[in-house]
């Protein structure tokens, strides 16, 4: 009987801690915490970003590149992971920007972003921003 009481609690405090880790303080039923807090600017955020997954975008760098590729995912330091991404270079005299070198898979630090564009035909597709 005790060690049932123990392993109980330590469920509890578990189920609850995965709960943390994607945004809700709770386990997410319907009518519980994740839609009581759905106007807060955090959750407001979350669900553009996840409008844009799986969206075409180019991100422009602060030395001149630019890579075009698959929004994948991103962090808290506002790093970008890009899928089949290719780079661009920035034209100048001796080279004019020509054909995108290939990358594939590419993470982009959040430092060296200096703008974020989506393309119109992914953006067509999205119901709302």
């Amino acid at each position: 009987m005790a060690a049932r009481a123990v392993v109980e609690p330590l469920q509890q405090h578990q189920h609850q801690q995965r709960g943390e880790e994607n945004g809700c303080g709770n386990s997410p039923s319907p009518g519980d915490s994740c839609e009581e807090q759905a106007n807060t600017p955090y959750l407001h955020a979350r669900r553009k970003l996840e409008n844009l997954l799986n969206k075409s975008m180019r991100i422009h760098m602060t030395d001149g590149r630019t890579l075009v590729g698959c929004f994948l995912c991103t962090d808290r330091d506002c790093n970008v992971i890009l899928g089949s991404a290719q780079e661009y270079l920035k034209p100048t005299d001796s080279f004019s920007a020509g054909e995108p070198r290939v990358l594939g898979l590419a993470m982009v630090p959040g430092h060296h972003i200096v703008s974020i564009e989506v393309e119109l035909e992914s953006l067509a597709s999205l119901h709302y921003l």
